[in-house]
């Protein structure tokens, strides 16, 4: 990718976007990247020059998905990455192009951005949706949905091992570990709504 990126990234702790910025300098991805502290310093930089991406921590929006909306607007043509590593209202996550945790290789924060900016030139890639496999959508899902090993094995009438090892498979090729990080992302597959995801 020859063409210099323009990154935003809104955040106020200096060792995760310090770090971001390691990550961006090994990646290969050819970009700038400019570290706002506010969202009226986003803006700000935004005015200045047009940027393809905006990596922000959700605290950012207090949950207010009106705000989200409002601050969306003002960025024409601009792929939103939810910068994660708390837990978060699911409607506001939904709401990102993307989401990267605290807890991702390197290799995995690469490939989400190019997996976006790829988009934005045209480029058809395959979604990690697509790589999952039918079995493992439906682990998934109910995974998401709230449901143990057990359940999922008698619901899919599958041995729990098997279960634990599409689990595995998940994890692999989604590159997240976590139980509420593979919620989210059903939802912002939209695999599942937000409605079904158990308290």
């Amino acid at each position: 990718m020859s063409k210099l990126i323009n990154i935003i990234a809104v955040e106020t702790a200096p060792l995760i976007s310090e770090g971001l910025a390691a990550i961006l300098n090994k990646s290969g991805i050819h970009c700038r990247l400019s570290v706002a502290g506010s969202l009226e310093e986003a803006e700000l930089i935004q005015s200045k020059k047009r940027h393809e991406l905006i990596v922000i921590n959700p605290i950012f929006f207090n949950n207010n998905t009106k705000l989200f909306n409002v601050v969306k607007s003002r960025f024409e043509k601009v792929k939103w990455v939810g910068l994660v590593y708390a837990l978060y209202d699911p409607e506001i996550i939904s709401m990102f192009d993307a989401l990267i945790t605290a807890s991702d290789t390197s290799s995995t924060v690469t490939d989400t951005l190019n997996k976006l900016l790829d988009e934005e030139n045209g480029t058809e890639q395959s979604t990690l949706q697509e790589i999952l496999s039918v079995r493992e959508i439906e682990v998934l899902k109910l995974l998401a949905t709230g449901h143990a090993n057990k359940e999922i094995a008698e619901k899919l009438n599958i041995s729990i091992h098997t279960v634990i090892s599409h689990r595995k498979n998940i994890s692999q090729k989604t590159g997240i570990k976590t139980v509420s990080g593979l919620t989210i992302y059903a939802v912002t597959q939209k695999l599942i709504s937000i409605d079904t995801v158990k308290e």
